[in-house]
């Protein structure tokens, strides 16, 4: 029997799985170990391609960052048998070369998040450490800036996003730190999905929307909802061009880096490992198991 070919998955907002290019779409509600992810996901074909659609914070923005179950979002996308993830997200912008409606594929996270033992499929009698110095998928960032050049998009490839909790936006204090120590971007959700699909063995770059500058930019207004917003429709405009180019330029066999991350990230002795935590994990720890 011929192989299925893995997925692509796409988290973002409504305005990305709502796409007319998107053809045979399908609504999958999923229960996971971890409980259920952000909303009902939705499928379809799209250049060929199976990918699925993930709202982040639920349709109609109804879940805050910091309450977010990304455990159950990645883990979602993986039994559906997604090997690559894009994460567009609105960010704000900490350098004055990142203007609003640019996007920027970042290379690396500076984590000042609370909750990292959510940010983990791991524990309960596996013990698993993956490598993390470079956090995002080159390749498929670099796929990402090809198809925004082809798209006229101003687009820089590579910077450090800042991940904080939320859901309030920065003090100045905290921004101008950020800005000082020339952090790119800041916002309140990827670096969780990274951790966790780099766990899942899942190649992941985020498409980072720039939405304001932070508010270490004392001639601008502070960033308020209000501000965000005025510019999500032009960005989710772009991000879904952006998307329907780089879907075809994916490769179809999995075998990144990324798609191997376990390889050297396991550390308890396999006869150890609990059978319910295996059970659990099944998804993730399949090609292991088959051994």
């Amino acid at each position: 029997m011929k192989e299925q070919i893995p997925a692509i998955g796409v988290i973002g907002g409504s305005g990305l799985y709502q796409m007319e290019e998107v053809q045979d779409v399908t609504e999958h509600q999923i229960n996971t170990p971890f409980g259920s992810p952000s909303d009902t996901l939705v499928g379809g074909k799209l250049s060929g391609r199976q990918v699925y659609f993930l709202p982040r914070h639920g349709r109609g923005h109804r879940i805050l960052p910091h309450e977010i179950n990304h455990r159950a979002n990645i883990y979602a996308l993986r039994l559906l048998n997604v090997r690559w993830i894009i994460s567009v997200a609105a960010v704000g912008s900490l350098q004055e070369k990142y203007a609003p409606r640019d996007v920027v594929l970042p290379s690396q996270f500076y984590d000042r998040t609370s909750s990292r033992a959510a940010h983990t499929f791991f524990g309960e009698g596996i013990a698993a450490h993956i490598a993390f110095a470079e956090p995002i998928s080159a390749n498929l960032r670099n796929l990402l800036a090809e198809s925004a050049r082809s798209l006229g998009v101003t687009v820089h490839n590579g910077g450090t996003y800042v991940n904080m909790d939320g859901p309030a936006f920065s003090t100045r204090a905290e921004s101008e730190f950020n800005h000082r120590n020339g952090f790119d971007v800041i916002a309140m959700t990827n670096l969780p999905e990274a951790k966790l699909a780099r766990e899942a063995e899942i190649a992941f770059a985020t498409m980072a929307m720039i939405t304001d500058y932070d508010c270490w930019k004392v001639e601008e207004e502070p960033v308020s909802a209000q501000t965000v917003l005025s510019h999500l429709i032009a960005n989710a405009e772009t991000a879904r061009r952006v998307i329907v180019d780089v879907i075809p330029r994916i490769p179809t066999e999995p075998n990144w880096p990324e798609h191997f991350a376990l390889d050297t990230a396991l550390v308890t002795d396999r006869k150890l490992w609990p059978k319910s935590t295996v059970g659990k994990l099944k998804p993730i720890l399949a090609r292991f198991l088959a051994e």
